[in-house]
């Protein structure tokens, strides 16, 4: 079993950043592939951004490409999105996901075996 605990979400106005955390507990040794995930309301789970096993390979959906950065620290089992020039759009609920198959972060929902409880982000325009 892993668990997962995001933080770092709130209100920020657009144009604005902010940089969510994910800290992984459990049987971390078995965390492999990393990703964001976001639900706004009435929509389903999206993609955000993934991250390989030691960060070798990152991938983003093509909305927050260029405007968003996840990174890894192993060593704190903890994955990162830092999200920049932050638009209305991107207000959801985000949720850290963990893969113990996948070595490259797959892009669905069911690439991954563990999940967070989510942290809202709102962007007030």
């Amino acid at each position: 079993q892993v668990q997962l605990v995001e933080s770092g979400g709130g209100l920020v106005q657009a144009g604005g950043s902010l940089r969510l955390s994910c800290v992984a507990s459990g049987r971390t040794s078995s965390s492999v592939a990393m990703a964001w995930f976001r639900q706004a309301p009435g929509k389903e789970r999206e993609f955000v951004a993934g991250i390989s096993r030691s960060a070798t390979s990152t991938r983003y959906a093509n909305s927050v490409k260029g405007r968003c950065t996840i990174s890894r620290d192993d060593a704190k089992n903890t994955v990162y999105l830092q999200m920049n020039n932050l638009k209305p759009e991107d207000t959801a609920v985000y949720y850290c996901a963990v893969s113990t198959q996948r070595f490259y972060a797959g892009m669905l929902p069911e690439d991954y075996d563990y999940w967070g409880q989510g942290t809202q982000v709102t962007v007030s325009s």
